[in-house]
């Protein structure tokens, strides 16, 4: 067993940069441990992942604000507060903030990440319109 305890009083939160479009601070709340890793992500209004996968698969859960989860091929679907996204291994996705709120959600990333290009602003506005 191990214990994680809460964010270390000073720690600083991180700057999130090229696997995002935008401005997206994380905390984490477990380091990679046994193929899966915990962070609390806060996205500014707009901002989001770019596409990836997981390998084993993700969970996300809203804890405060809006944003939208997409997966390709589709149209991007509403996020908010208390919402729980399973989303399956392999699948190609991308998930961040409305255009007009932040959006912060835990992340619960099971096996590797691999992350794929940018979602730009025109395929991000026609997938939340």
């Amino acid at each position: 067993m191990q214990i994680f305890h809460g964010r270390a009083a000073g720690a600083a939160s991180e700057s999130r940069g090229p696997t995002f479009t935008g401005q997206v601070w994380a905390d984490p709340v477990m380091p990679a441990t046994g193929g899966v890793m915990i962070n609390n992500v806060f996205f500014t209004p707009g901002a989001r992942t770019h596409w990836h996968t997981h390998g084993q698969g993700q969970i996300l859960q809203v804890v405060a604000g809006t944003g939208w989860v997409c997966v390709d091929g589709e149209r991007a679907r509403p996020i908010g507060v208390g919402d729980t996204v399973w989303i399956p291994a392999g699948e190609r996705h991308w998930h961040g903030a409305a255009a007009d709120s932040y959006l912060l959600h835990t992340a619960i990333s099971l096996g590797g990440t691999d992350w794929q290009d940018a979602v730009v602003d025109a395929a991000y506005r026609t997938a939340t319109a």
